[in-house]
């Protein structure tokens, strides 16, 4: 496993982490505290030392089952959790951003990961609007002088979220962005990785994997169960349009790499990243994201590569 600097902050992060949203139930499968138990320790064993999850992930039920999980070990683990999203029913959200509300859900957090700090919390997914609700990032101040909350960060949306809130990131003491940023999806190139560069940012690379899709095995005609969130984000020509992107992308996978290795290990040659932080349903998946740490070298020269 390899290691970087999470920003300004003295957190030195394993570059694959663990993304946790599917622990929630929304992503085909309810796990067992046993899975849970046994993936995070496996990926203890290889070095791996992020977890990043956050309180809507089944109205913090990933929360729990990482709580439960680490008990005992938790100075073993950087957990990153985020703060503005009620859990209101499967794919829906309220949005909550005023100040006595996320008080209040990092106090639920604490609770169900059984530990009474975090190590980043993180602003999730709002609008520019929301950033800017009153009181909110003063009081949040107030939370990293409890010792409560470590380090702050933002995790922007690829729907609504803006260069606006990364360029704050300095001002409102913020020291990490989390961003989507894959082989497809390469918006935070430019301006957003610019500006993480310039201010010492740490970003944390979320779907990684096209939400699995560079992985390779899913085609046109794959059908994902109601109770995956995959079901309802993409339109049918949406789908087959990234299957034709990642169809064409298998030519600059090198000879005996897995797709999904060789798609983290992409996202970890830009300079702004810091962490990739793909989901993983089985101990072979945790494996399998673990050895992507020693890929990066493989693919310096590509022509298609981040320089």
């Amino acid at each position: 496993m390899k290691y970087r600097r999470l920003g300004k902050t003295d957190l030195r992060v394993s570059v694959i982490g663990i993304g946790t949203w599917q622990l929630g139930g929304e992503w085909g499968k309810i796990f067992e505290q046993t899975e849970v138990d046994a993936m995070l320790a496996k990926a203890a064993e290889l070095g791996v030392n992020l977890i990043d999850t956050a309180e809507c992930y089944g109205d913090h039920l990933s929360e729990q089952l990482i709580g439960r999980a680490i008990e005992g070990r938790r100075d073993d683990w950087i957990i990153a959790t985020k703060f503005g999203h009620g859990f209101k029913d499967s794919f829906e959200r309220d949005m909550l951003f005023e100040p006595e509300h996320v008080r209040e859900q990092l106090e639920k957090s604490l609770k169900a990961l059984r530990t009474d700090y975090v190590d980043l919390y993180q602003f999730h997914s709002g609008t520019d609007e929301m950033f800017d609700t009153p009181g909110l990032w003063d009081m949040l101040q107030e939370l990293m002088d409890t010792g409560k909350v470590r380090h702050l960060g933002i995790s922007i949306s690829k729907t609504h979220g803006s260069l606006y809130q990364v360029d704050q990131a300095s001002e409102i003491d913020a020291e990490a962005i989390q961003v989507v940023y894959n082989r497809i999806h390469r918006t935070p190139e430019g301006p957003i990785f610019d500006s993480c560069l310039r201010q010492d940012l740490g970003v944390l690379a979320r779907v990684p994997l096209a939400s699995g899709f560079l992985s390779g095995k899913y085609d046109k005609d794959a059908m994902f169960a109601e109770t995956d969130v995959r079901s309802v984000w993409q339109s049918e020509d949406e789908k087959r349009q990234v299957v034709e992107d990642v169809k064409k992308l298998k030519s600059e996978v090198p000879d005996n790499v897995p797709m999904a290795q060789w798609a983290l290990a992409w996202c970890l040659l830009h300079p702004a990243v810091t962490c990739v932080i793909p989901g993983c349903k089985t101990i072979e998946q945790v494996e399998s994201n673990a050895q992507a740490a020693n890929l990066e070298m493989v693919q310096k020269d590509h022509p298609q590569a981040v320089s």
